[in-house]
């Protein structure tokens, strides 16, 4: 059987109970100093993600999308093209730079890697077999990542650039938001220089 204690009241302030200025803290969301209410910021990750509206895929997510997006258009580059690597390679720099731009901030060093891993795993569908077999099919694909190095290094390079200009306007922004936030925090005669 469970054996339940009473407290006896308490007279005066209880323990923990917030006093007044605390109080008004909690209720208001900011401190109060000589006049309005002093809001505090909303943090950074809340306004970033207010104002991405953008699909935002993870390294893992980032891998799959870029692979069977390739594998998907190779099959329909052999339907309709007869296996054309120029089509194959010209198909794969739009993938390549969707992918460095839907990749989600803090997974931007994955789209340079997974991009050329990408490229070979399309290519199956469009690389000569040779005769056949197992030996045949790495020998086409082998040939086919030589001959076709310009557009694997074009689109490498491609997705190298956009992420390294959202890299640099993420730190820009970030920058930019910690000055703000300072501004807010100090009061009007310490502002920094």
């Amino acid at each position: 059987m469970e054996q339940h204690r009473t407290r006896p009241p308490q007279h005066g302030p209880r323990r923990g109970a917030p006093v007044p200025a605390q109080a008004g803290r909690a209720a208001g969301g900011g401190v109060r100093r000589d006049g309005p209410v002093a809001r505090r910021p909303a943090p950074a990750g809340a306004r970033e993600a207010r104002r991405t509206s953008r699909p935002r895929l993870t390294g893992l997510g980032c891998g799959l999308f870029c692979g069977a997006s390739m594998f998907v258009l190779a099959c329909v580059d052999q339907l309709l093209f007869g296996g054309s690597a120029t089509v194959y390679g010209v198909l794969f720099l739009p993938v390549c730079v969707l992918t460095a731009l839907w990749v989600r901030p803090g997974d931007l060093v994955t789209a340079p890697v997974v991009v050329p891993i990408a490229f070979a795993v399309g290519l199956p569908p469009i690389a000569d077999d040779g005769g056949g077999g197992a030996g045949g099919l790495l020998m086409g694909l082998v040939t086919a990542l030589a001959l076709q190095a310009g557009w694997l290094y074009g689109g490498t390079l491609a997705a190298v650039l956009v992420v390294a200009f959202r890299r640099i306007r993420l730190v820009n922004r970030r920058r930019a938001d910690l000055r703000r936030d300072r501004a807010r925090v100090l009061p009007p005669g310490r502002q920094p220089r």
